[in-house]
């Protein structure tokens, strides 16, 4: 039997690969498009708050319909570039990163600063009733 490389490995399909080490050593090496993810990660949180009740929403359940959004780019060899075929971006392995950093930090931004002022109520809201 032939052992393949890790290059041969990248391009096969993540749903056809059996155990969880294969499925994170192809994530790390396809570039998948960060504007088409964001969009799509919208489109499932807006339908996941739809259709779920307020009561019984996990976190967890919104990460594993998260998990499930992949938009593979294809690399330009001659110019080591990648393409998206749905969107058109056409960008760096640097870019890429870059966009994602700024599409992540907004959102983190956001949560965490909701999350801080939460926190923030809740601890006053504490010091208040030992207060008295």
């Amino acid at each position: 039997m032939m052992k393949k490389s890790a290059c041969q490995i990248k391009y096969r399909s993540i749903k056809n690969v059996g155990t969880l080490l294969w499925k994170k050593l192809i994530r790390i090496l396809l570039v998948v498009c960060p504007e088409c993810t964001a969009r799509a990660k919208k489109k499932i949180l807006i339908k996941y708050e739809e259709e779920v009740e307020e009561e019984n929403r996990d976190r967890q359940d919104l990460y594993k319909l998260y998990d499930e959004v992949e938009i593979p780019m294809e690399m330009d060899k001659n110019t080591k570039n990648f393409i998206c075929k749905k969107c058109g971006l056409y960008a760096s392995r640097e870019q890429i990163s870059d966009i994602r950093y700024k599409l992540n930090q907004k959102e983190r931004t956001r949560d965490d600063k909701s999350d801080d002022y939460l926190e923030w109520w809740n601890k006053s809201k504490k010091d208040k009733n030992l207060d008295n």
